[in-house]
C-alpha cells in the first residue's frame, strides 16, 4: 500500500529516488504513464497489468476510450529501480507533467503519482479549498 507525501528532486540525468517503504514493492517492474491533472502514475507491475487490461478492453468505437486509452497505454513505459532506490523518467513524461527538479510523489493506495512540486501546491491548494463541496457529492456515492 502506498500512502504519505513525499519530496525529492530528479537528478541531472532525470532520475529520481522513490521513498525507501516503496521500494520492495517496486522491485518486481513497474510502470510510470501519464496521469490526470499534469502528473504522471507509477504502478507496480502487477496492477499495472491489471488497469492494461481493463483498458485495452474499452471499446474502441467510443472516442473517450480510444483517447483514455492511448494517453495511458502510448505514454507507458517500462522502469526498473536501481540499487540507489532510483528510476529514470522519459523526457517526454517530465515534459508532460511539467517537472523541473523539485518532484512530489504522493501515495494513493494502489499507485504513486508524480508532481512537479509547484504544481502539486497549486493543486492541493485549489482541492483544500473546495474540500466541503468534494466531500458532499462523494457523500452521494457513499462514501
Amino acid at each position: 500500500m502506498f500512502l504519505g507525501e513525499y519530496n525529492h528532486a530528479l537528478d541531472e540525468k532525470g532520475r529520481l529516488a522513490i521513498p525507501v517503504k516503496f521500494r520492495a514493492a517496486l522491485r518486481k517492474g513497474a510502470v510510470v504513464t501519464r496521469g490526470l491533472d499534469n502528473s504522471l502514475v507509477i504502478y507496480a507491475m502487477e496492477e499495472w497489468k491489471v488497469l492494461a487490461t481493463k483498458l485495452a478492453n474499452l471499446p474502441i468505437s467510443q472516442q473517450n476510450s480510444r483517447a483514455f486509452a492511448r494517453l495511458m497505454l502510448a505514454g507507458a513505459m517500462d522502469v526498473s529501480v536501481d540499487k540507489q532506490g532510483r528510476f529514470g523518467i522519459p523526457e517526454y513524461l517530465r515534459q508532460y507533467a511539467g517537472m523541473k527538479k523539485n518532484v512530489v510523489v504522493a501515495g494513493l493506495y494502489n499507485r504513486l503519482e508524480l508532481w512537479d512540486a509547484s504544481t502539486w501546491e497549486a493543486y492541493k491548494k485549489k482541492t483544500e479549498s473546495a474540500s466541503s463541496a468534494i466531500a458532499e457529492q462523494l457523500g452521494e456515492l457513499g462514501i
